[in-house]
């Protein structure tokens, strides 16, 4: 009787969604002496993968992914003709290059980095009413962003007057000019805030 053989002590598998059996149909191909026949052994093999992952049929170059697996499971030993080209092992095993993070910075963190480029923008409007009229909005979107940062109320004028320093004294806005409740833009963003409870209320509960 054979000894039992055991998963410790087979060989490691390089993808294991395709299992020992098409591993070992992979070896078995790479020691065909024939070329035509690891062709041909290489053919029926990436059928066999195909119908074992049928969601690769989703992914972009389904085939060429195939036989990119194929040449992993082989350990890139096996000398097949590919309808694509052959990758090298050293490439699957580079590391991807670092994305250079965003430096961007902004003077105050809750109005961000583009907010204030838009502020720049909008500050070199020539005409007049068209910039005032851009102001005012922009004043309510610092506003928002403020409110959704902090929660808690802030006056106008600070608002305004954030508005006229990040445009370098060339936005300002009257005091006449009316920005949007606090509570309707809380209310717009999803936010709730809980209203504190006056001392009359919890004189009453306690009777």
């Amino acid at each position: 009787m054979d000894a039992l053989s055991y998963n410790t002590e087979r060989a490691k598998l390089h993808i294991a969604e395709y299992g020992r059996n098409v591993q070992n149909m992979i070896n078995y191909a790479k020691q065909l002496e024939s070329k035509e026949e690891r062709n041909a052994a290489a053919a029926s093999i990436i059928d066999v993968m195909g119908q074992l992952n049928p969601q690769l049929r989703d992914v972009e170059d389904y085939n060429h992914k195939l036989w990119t697996h194929l040449f992993i499971m082989s350990n890139f030993e096996i000398d097949v003709d590919s309808p694509y080209e052959i990758p090298k092992k050293e490439s699957l095993n580079q590391r991807p290059k670092p994305i250079p993070y965003p430096k961007n910075s902004s003077k105050y963190g809750h109005f961000g980095y583009y907010t204030e480029q838009m502020i720049k923008e909008v500050a070199k409007i020539e005409d007049e009413e068209e910039r005032n009229v851009m102001a005012e909005r922009l004043a309510n979107l610092l506003k928002q962003d403020y409110l959704i940062f902090h929660t808690e109320n802030v006056e106008n004028s600070v608002i305004k007057a954030h508005l006229e320093e990040l445009s370098d004294g060339k936005l300002k806005l009257d005091d006449s000019v009316e920005l949007k409740s606090t509570n309707s833009i809380l209310k717009q963003a999803g936010v709730t805030v809980s209203k504190p409870t006056s001392k009359r209320t919890k004189r009453k509960r306690k009777k």
